[in-house]
């Protein structure tokens, strides 16, 4: 999993065994949540095992019913637009399982609460059974892969109408946009962990998405002309009015005081954003 400044990580057996060189120095959500100060290899490191030990992450003793982590996060959101009808599934990854289809707002939720850029997992029984008891389905069991297109094709052949859908990068989003005409089908797409992509894989993944994410990325900040913002720090940018209509429909859902105001968008204050 990419984590914590795009750091490369592995976990085996419940261990973290290899933790690479983080890309950024400070993260403001992580500064707030966890009091990290400097991303180092040992912060990073520190962070996974949390995750392990308190999530049971890339472990059989995975917990799926995880709260909210933070007010606007990606599957926040899409856990809000399940429980309005704003969307009837939702195409993600889970460690130990790869590509999950669900219409639970509470999975989708455990699922992605506190996960980063799942690269590369191998199945683990216990993740996927407790997946299915929760009316998920693991698209590909047997090797648990990562690919959102298959999802999205397997959500369609379910009978849903309106899909949610994580992506990563830009030639995942221009294949499911190809996908709607065939399928008959609308998918609000959601674009995270985009940190290290070009300038270019930027202009191009801004033109196909519905809400992308702030992340570290300069080229975003530079470049998105977003309909909506929700956050200043690492915010997430709605592109459309499918997304404009999820990120207020989980304004609605937030317990503590909202302030909704117009002005030109977008706000990025400088002493908030990542370095």
């Amino acid at each position: 999993m990419e984590m914590l400044g795009t750091t490369r990580v592995t976990v085996k057996d419940g261990r973290v065994i290899d933790v690479g060189e983080p890309c950024i120095r400070w993260c403001p959500l992580f500064d707030k949540v966890h009091s990290i100060k400097e991303i180092t290899v040992g912060a990073v490191r520190a962070n996974m095992e949390f995750r392990i030990a308190e999530l049971g992450m890339f472990t059989s003793a995975r917990d799926l019913d995880v709260d909210v982590f933070v007010n606007f996060g990606a599957s926040e959101v899409m856990m809000t637009g399940l429980r309005t009808g704003l969307i009837d599934t939702t195409v993600t990854a889970c460690d130990g399982a790869g590509t999950v289809v669900t219409d639970n707002p509470g999975l989708v939720q455990g699922m992605g609460a506190q996960i980063s850029g799942l690269v590369e997992t191998e199945p683990i029984r216990e993740i996927i059974e407790g997946i299915r008891e929760r009316g998920g389905v693991v698209v590909d069991e047997g090797v648990a892969s990562i690919d959102p297109v298959v999802g999205v094709r397997c959500a369609a052949e379910s009978g849903y109408g309106r899909i949610a859908v994580t992506v990563v990068d830009p030639g995942t989003a221009f294949e499911i946009r190809k996908l709607e005409s065939e399928l008959g089908v609308t998918t609000i797409i959601i674009a995270a962990h985009i940190t290290a992509l070009s300038r270019s894989e930027i202009v191009d993944l801004l033109g196909l998405v519905d809400i992308v994410t702030g992340c570290a990325s300069k080229h975003v900040r530079d470049l998105v002309k977003p309909l909506a913002q929700v956050g200043t720090a690492i915010p997430l940018f709605a592109l459309t009015v499918d997304g404009k209509d999820l990120l207020i429909e989980r304004a609605k859902e937030i317990v503590t005081p909202v302030m909704i105001s117009t002005a030109p968008l977008p706000v990025l204050p400088d002493e908030r954003q990542p370095v």
